[in-house]
């Protein structure tokens, strides 16, 4: 079934590459206006100049002034996709107080100000999307990425509740919690498992995937389309949820 979003503004966050560019591209193929945003106006803007229905706007989520920026110049908002973040793999022993809070910042406060942000022009228009893309590390724990993980489970949980408190507001809250996913961020996570263990690209990737059972990484068109589902008018009983893409169970 066609999904027509004509006449909705939807605001992307991390929207220059990967999971979000896939995004933005399939809420504009649907007629949304999209803006994108992120903190570097290069990737921002070649996805803009690739389709009429983007606009590229630079922001840091951790910077709650100019995010709110952002979203005044959007104009009235009624998608947020809360899309940015990142991750560092080390130790728990030798994670410093300061590499904390920066994961917790970009991966939790992030959405917290994506979403709050958001929630004014959504209570306004009386419709009202919002979608987090988690992880499966917010269902569950991986070694390593410790900091990564809380942040990711508070942003299920942050989902959770405020699905609660706008029940019957036309506005639905939900979760995306894809597994290991075909980005530049896994591309980064494979030369440092290689770096560190002495693996081939391919000996590190097949690493991962042992415990997929598609054997295969999530692609961002795939995220892209659960996106365009969750935003339909006719997914308004669909709130509160942390859905699981089939490649990350584990």
């Amino acid at each position: 079934m066609a999904i027509d979003l004509a006449g909705r503004t939807a605001l992307v966050t991390g929207g220059g590459t990967g999971v979000g560019a896939a995004i933005a591209v399939a809420l504009a193929e649907a007629g949304a206006n999209v803006v994108v945003t992120g903190r570097r106006m290069e990737p921002l803007q070649s996805l803009a100049t690739a389709h009429d229905n983007i606009r590229a706007i630079t922001a840091d989520v951790t910077d709650r002034v100019s995010l709110q920026a952002v979203f005044r110049e959007a104009g009235p908002v009624s998608i947020v996709v809360a899309n940015a973040g990142a991750a560092e793999s080390m130790p728990f022993s030798k994670l410093s107080p300061d590499q904390w809070q920066a994961t917790l910042d970009v991966n939790l406060t992030g959405v917290f100000n994506s979403l709050q942000c958001g929630l004014r022009s959504m209570s306004q228009l009386g419709w009202g999307r919002m979608v987090v893309i988690a992880s499966s590390a917010g269902l569950k724990g991986y070694g390593y990425v410790s900091a990564y993980v809380a942040a990711k489970h508070g942003a299920v949980g942050l989902v959770r509740s405020l699905a609660i408190e706008l029940a019957g507001k036309n506005i639905t809250v939900n979760a995306l919690c894809p597994g290991y996913t075909q980005t530049p961020m896994l591309e980064r996570t494979l030369e440092n498992i290689s770096a560190k263990t002495g693996m081939s690209r391919d000996e590190a990737a097949g690493m991962l995937l042992k415990d997929l059972p598609t054997g295969r990484f999530v692609q961002p068109e795939e995220i892209a389309q659960e996106v365009l589902r969750l935003c339909r008018d006719d997914a308004s009983g669909v709130t509160g949820q942390a859905i699981v893409m089939p490649e990350a169970i584990a």
